[in-house]
């Protein structure tokens, strides 16, 4: 009972920062899963990849929440996702196979850097410029093989990487982000499946009550805490000084990052 509270309580903070910030809480999760997974003595080569199945999950049940509150306010460009989306689900897939035949200290490298990456530009608010028309439906299909790809083996939504390409490609912040949005659950979908279907072929034998790489018990708690604290954030999005709480949530990734690397080194 004890592990479920403090599942409870991550996928309460998580989704409160996500309601409040608009950020995707995979980087936060993953980090606090492999702690408590090696505490409660998963096998410890195949770590990382419970961490990673199971925040993918969870992805599913945030991203849809996301993608409806965005298609509502006309912000997602569906012919984007329409195109995105075959692309999406190869990569996303192909990526959770690769990452089942990866050893626990090589994903968490690829984790650690991209950690690192994604707290800068969360420091930055680093927005490219629109530079490049959007391209047809082959170049979106490589776009989401490889957004796809790189989302699966960091367990995010992709609006980390989504949002940057489209907004490089002229497309209005507004419907990026909304767009972005909506590319994440696909990812979420294939990615989950991927994590699943790699822990039965490589893991011999699997902690009770998970699914594959995903562990149930986790993902329920987590997405039950994060539900019901995610439109808590949202309300107070201009109510509090968001900036100072974006700096707070930067230096802990920075601080998950540091940590991670000691433990790898």
């Amino acid at each position: 009972m004890e592990w479920w509270l403090i599942y409870l309580l991550t996928g309460a903070f998580v989704g409160f920062f996500a309601g409040l910030l608009g950020i995707g809480g995979g980087l936060i999760i993953v980090p606090v899963l492999i702690s408590l997974f090696t505490a409660q003595d998963f096998p410890a080569d195949r770590i990382i990849h419970f961490a990673l199945g199971t925040t993918m999950a969870t992805i599913i049940f945030t991203s849809a929440v996301s993608l409806r509150t965005h298609h509502q306010h006309g912000a997602v460009n569906w012919p984007i996702v329409k195109h995105i989306t075959p692309g999406i689900f190869l990569g996303t897939f192909g990526g959770a196979t690769l990452a089942g035949s990866m050893t626990g200290q090589l994903l968490s490298v690829i984790f650690v850097i991209f950690i690192f990456y994604a707290a800068t530009q969360m420091l930055l608010q680093f927005r490219p410029s629109p530079m490049f028309q959007l391209p047809g439906r082959f170049g979106l299909f490589l776009a989401g093989n490889v957004i796809g790809a790189l989302s699966s083996l960091v367990a995010i939504g992709g609006g980390l990487l989504s949002v940057p390409f489209l907004t490089l490609c002229k497309i209005k912040l507004q419907h990026a982000i909304g767009t972005a949005a909506a590319i994440g659950f696909p990812i979420a979908l294939a990615g989950t499946a991927g994590y699943i279907v790699n822990g039965f072929l490589h893991s011999e034998t699997l902690p009770d009550f998970s699914l594959g790489y995903v562990y149930l018990p986790a993902l329920a708690w987590l997405v039950s805490a994060s539900m019901l604290t995610a439109p808590l954030g949202a309300k107070l999005t201009h109510s509090t000084k968001t900036a100072t709480l974006r700096t707070i949530f930067v230096v802990l990734l920075y601080g998950l990052g540091i940590r991670m690397l000691i433990n790898i080194l």
